[in-house]
């Protein structure tokens, strides 16, 4: 297990740091990290932080450690990790380690798995990560304003061999909803925004600021690991000039593959992890674009390619394949079959989707959002906030049974369905097989589609599955499955 320096690191020693000399034109596996310490410690409280330019204001946010996003929790897959979390917020929080696969009593779950981290006290999260790969962590503790005022962070959990690339890079992206001045936005939890696409800002950071360029050489293989820590947009990135291909879902490796039509759909919570050869020309700049909402694409960022000659003429023959986690294959034969229907929403004209008697819009201003009713539910049942002591379960597996999901759509938004604790494989999206084998815990659902996911039941407790769009959680579209 590494140990990250829980200093406040400035903005110009990370670009030195991104921006460093290539010391050889061969590719060669990253150096694994050393382990230093058995415990990382990490602090909730009030911070400020820059996420403009140097001539724009400071935002007052919530953060860890002082800094937007997080430090990055490195960890070593098979290596046990303690993460110590103290809280100096003015209220109750937890830390959900976001799609890896750790006991029920460390998920982080308020009332659920644990009691809330109350202000001026500490939890200790212990867990073995078993899987490798891209993670993240965040609040499930008041999510939709924790989250949504800068308390998130990147766990990236390295493979024991180490990955053959020349640099390995992380974009966490979040969304922020900014005032005139700089300041975040009050107004968490409005109710017709809960019942339709959540709390969409208009502010996008890649790792804490506004990101004009981002420096790349000609010639060099990179990972690239994208984490989409928003609320609730919806990305779809395009890389202009250049064909990533992607190598994980989720932390999960799958088949190597070029995203469809160039364009990678990542909603809210999804990572997804890319292999990029640089082959654009010296000197040049190529812009990567988010296109998810018509008529409002903008720039993400641009590569930078500096002027120096090409690190080779090139890409490398080396394979891009990761090496798979030890992921449980379900027995498609015999496992149990379970369908879970997504309801409710706001739905054309005004009105709500067949909730019982929740249809009116006036019924709807009056009942839903963070008040504790609800806009949403999975097979008539909503579950609204962060979770609770005593939500009963709407399924209940035997242990190391395999599982398959129908999970349906009936409504008119799009919804990234996570499922904790466990990885899910996807095979058929609207009754058409899935291709390059992925697994993933956090699903990105269009309306009115029909997924099929499998996995098997094998790690024991009571587990949330939930929409991460957050407003759609607190509002109802939230359910417990039990692993008896």
């Amino acid at each position: 297990m590494h140990t990250e320096s829980h200093d406040r690191i400035s903005r110009r020693s990370l670009l030195r740091a991104a921006t460093g000399l290539l010391l050889s034109a061969s590719v060669s596996p990253l150096t694994a990290r050393a382990a230093a310490t058995v415990e990382q410690r990490y602090i909730a409280a009030l911070g400020r932080v820059r996420l403009h330019g140097a001539d724009d204001p400071e935002t007052d946010v919530w953060a860890y450690n002082g800094i937007v996003p997080g430090p990055v929790v490195r960890l070593r897959q098979g290596e046990s990790a303690r993460l110590v979390v103290e809280n100096r917020l003015d209220q109750g929080t937890t830390v959900h380690w976001h799609g890896i696969r750790l006991p029920n009593a460390m998920d982080g779950v308020p009332g659920l798995t644990q009691p809330p981290i109350r202000p001026g006290e500490s939890f200790a999260y212990e867990f073995t990560p078993p899987d490798a790969g891209t993670f993240w962590y965040h609040p499930h503790a008041n999510s939709l304003e924790q989250l949504g005022r800068g308390l998130a962070g990147a766990v990236i959990v390295e493979e024991r061999d180490a990955v053959t690339v020349d640099r390995d890079l992380l974009w966490l992206l979040a969304d922020w909803r900014l005032t005139s001045d700089g300041e975040i936005a009050a107004g968490f939890g409005n109710a017709m925004e809960a019942a339709m696409s959540g709390r969409v800002g208009n502010t996008v950071t890649l790792n804490g600021r506004v990101s004009e360029t981002e420096p790349v050489r000609a010639g060099e293989r990179i990972r690239l690991r994208l984490v989409n820590a928003s609320l609730a947009r919806i990305m779809a990135l395009r890389f202009e000039g250049h064909r990533p291909m992607i190598v994980a879902i989720d932390g999960q490796p799958c088949d190597p593959h070029e995203p469809e039509g160039g364009r990678m759909l990542l909603g809210p919570a999804m990572r997804i992890d890319v292999v990029l050869d640089m082959q654009g020309e010296p000197g040049r700049r190529y812009a990567v674009i988010d296109d998810f909402y018509d008529g409002l694409s903008y720039p993400v960022t641009q590569l930078a390619y500096d002027d120096k000659p090409p690190l080779r003429s090139h890409p490398p023959d080396t394979p891009t394949d990761l090496p798979r986690n030890p992921l449980p294959e379900p027995d498609l034969a015999a496992a149990e079959r379970h369908d879970l229907t997504l309801q409710g929403g706001m739905m054309g004209g005004g009105a709500m989707a067949g909730m019982g008697g929740m249809m009116s819009g006036g019924m709807m201003r009056g009942m839903m959002g963070m008040g504790g009713g609800a806009a949403w539910a999975i097979n008539g049942m909503s579950m609204t906030g962060d979770g609770h002591a005593g939500m009963e379960p709407a399924l209940t597996f035997q242990r190391g049974r395999s599982i398959v999901l129908t999970l349906r759509n009936e409504t008119a938004w799009w919804h990234p369905m996570h499922l904790h604790g466990h990885s899910m494989r996807v095979l058929t999206r609207n009754g058409e097989p899935v291709p390059h084998r992925q697994w993933q815990d956090t699903v990105l659902m269009a309306p009115k589609d029909v997924v099929e996911v499998a996995f098997v039941a094998d790690n024991p407790g009571d587990w949330m599955l939930h929409c991460h769009v957050m407003d759609h959680q607190m509002s109802g579209l939230m359910t417990v499955l039990r692993v008896a």
